[in-house]
């Protein structure tokens, strides 16, 4: 593949395309693999370490929340950091710290040596995951290299979760739960290596303005509020006293973010970067579609392992369609049909096509066959979300201002992990509610201990469905909007597509690089 980028010569301005961006691709991929693995691959490992190390059922929940609480509550900052530093430097930090707290929580000989182990990857993962799309928005700026970047990148994001599942298994089964933790180490080796040697950030694209402290707390707690709160309400019901004071809590934590977002004069989130109509459009579908999506893996989960009694590897390899769906939707029509549609066409029926999955999802049955029925669905649904992905995370980074690169990168993280906190307390709430309100009314025809059991078994497969029932409905949202509010044109080929557009305030400091007008 050619190295250079078609741009026309006399256009002043133009930045040349670093020679060795097809190469950091490599590095950057490896990286975002690795901290989506992670979210996975440490839940099949769970049931093994919570015994080891003697964690009791009630804390289990936090070598999960740790994590999520860290990595969503910092990654706003993680991305201005990125913008700071530069992106290159926080990508290699964000790597070393990842490995290093990985490696801690593989020699963890208690619980709260997991917990803190699980909370250092989040605040390090929280500077990573910015920092390596942002980068991509940086490097890539020719329409067509720009759109095969993000297919491959938007493979990785959507289908790694559930390779991890299949590794986990694997190292879960075969070898210790220690090596979940440990497999991480090589990966941001080599990753940090690549990316020292061979990533060469552009001039001009960082934010030295001085940190704005009130909004880093005021984002924080709000962000750590609200995935608690989320967290909280799976385990101990919406109508919990702390699970409501951390919803009232987040909310005025983010009002008064964003109020003093508006006021300040170097904000952590510039407000242009969510109210520009199209990234605004992306942030909230992803959430949503993202919402709808870690329900799912949750229950199909359950579902193999429990209800069809499939071991931790064969259920990993039971996702494997929807990883090559969403890597085809992804590399294949997405990539192709980027430079040739606007948009919107690709994400609205992508969604579309991801809910008709969903949908043949509902018709789960304990005897169901996986080939008749699980099969196509998953295939469906991984071939939606990998067209509607890449444009997504193209989208997400387009247009905006250089020195807002990584912010408007932790947008896109920030509105999947909260997506993912609340997708896995609404709808396994829903789930839940299904399956008592089924076995309450069916138990008592149940006369023999085989009997009770298959209702026991009806039941929670009717409470998979009901909830799946309900991310159709969230995924024909997630189309709706993206119709509606990602109004971008297709890309013009002859110009660069990266970050640099006049999309708002505080443009005259633009990098000036022709993008798609809006």
């Amino acid at each position: 593949m050619s190295e250079t980028v078609t741009t026309k010569a006399s256009s002043p301005g133009v930045r040349e395309a670093d020679p060795g961006r097809w190469k950091a691709l490599v590095f950057i991929a490896l990286a975002q693999l690795m901290v989506v693995l992670d979210a996975t691959i440490v839940n099949i490992a769970l049931p093994s370490a919570q015994t080891d190390l003697g964690i009791s059922d009630g804390n289990r929940q936090w070598v999960v929340t740790a994590y999520a609480l860290a990595f969503g509550g910092l990654l706003l900052f993680g991305g201005r950091i990125a913008d700071l530093w530069g992106r290159k430097r926080a990508f290699v930090v964000g790597l070393a710290g990842f490995a290093a707290a990985s490696a801690l929580g593989g020699a963890a000989t208690n619980e709260a040596m997991m917990f803190g182990a699980r909370a250092l990857q989040g605040v390090f993962g929280a500077l990573l995951a910015p920092a390596a799309l942002s980068l991509l928005a940086v490097m890539f700026t020719d329409a067509k290299e720009r759109a095969k970047a993000f297919g491959i990148y938007g493979a990785i994001a959507g289908g790694g979760g559930a390779v991890g599942l299949i590794l986990g298994g694997f190292l879960t089964e075969y070898l210790d739960w220690r090596w979940t933790f440990f497999v991480n180490i090589p990966f941001a080796v080599v990753a940090a290596a690549g990316a020292y040697f061979v990533i060469r950030e552009p001039e001009g694209g960082r934010n030295r303005s001085p940190l704005d402290i009130p909004g880093v707390v005021l984002s924080t707690l709000g962000l750590v509020a609200l995935v608690y709160g989320f967290t909280r309400a799976e385990s101990e019901g919406w109508g919990d006293a702390l699970t409501v004071g951390m919803f009232v809590a987040s909310a005025v934590l983010l009002a008064a973010f964003v109020l003093v977002e508006a006021k300040v004069k170097a904000p952590l989130l510039p407000l242009r970067v969510v109210t520009e109509r199209n990234r605004g459009g992306v942030y909230l579908s992803l959430g949503l579609a993202i919402i709808a999506m870690f329900g799912l893996f949750l229950f199909l989960t359950y579902y193999l392992q429990v209800v069809k009694g499939y071991t931790p590897v064969r259920t990993g390899f039971a996702f494997l369609p929807m990883v090559a769906g969403m890597i085809t939707g992804s590399t294949q029509i997405g990539t192709r049909l980027m430079t040739r549609v606007a948009p919107r066409l690709l994400m609205g029926p992508g969604f579309l096509v991801a809910a008709l999955g969903m949908l043949l999802l509902t018709r789960m049955e304990v005897g169901s066959s996986y080939a008749a029925v699980l099969l196509p669905g998953m295939l469906l649904l991984g071939l939606g979300m990998g067209t509607a992905f890449m444009p997504a995370m193209s989208m997400a980074t387009q247009g905006v201002e250089p020195r807002d690169a990584g912010v408007a990168s932790a947008m896109v993280n920030t509105s999947q992990q909260v997506g993912g906190a609340i997708g896995t307390a609404l709808l396994n709430t829903v789930a839940a509610s299904a399956t008592t309100s089924y076995i309450t009314g069916h138990i008592a025809s149940a006369t023999s201990r085989p009997q009770q059991q298959l209702v026991q078994l009806e039941g929670m497969v009717h409470g998979y469905t009901s909830a799946i029932w309900f991310a159709v409905g969230i995924l024909v949202a997630a189309a709706v909007i993206a119709l509606t509010l990602v109004n971008a044109g297709k890309p013009d080929l002859g110009a660069a597509s990266g970050p640099g557009a006049r999309d708002g305030e505080g443009a005259e400091d633009a990098v000036p690089v022709p993008v798609v007008a809006h």
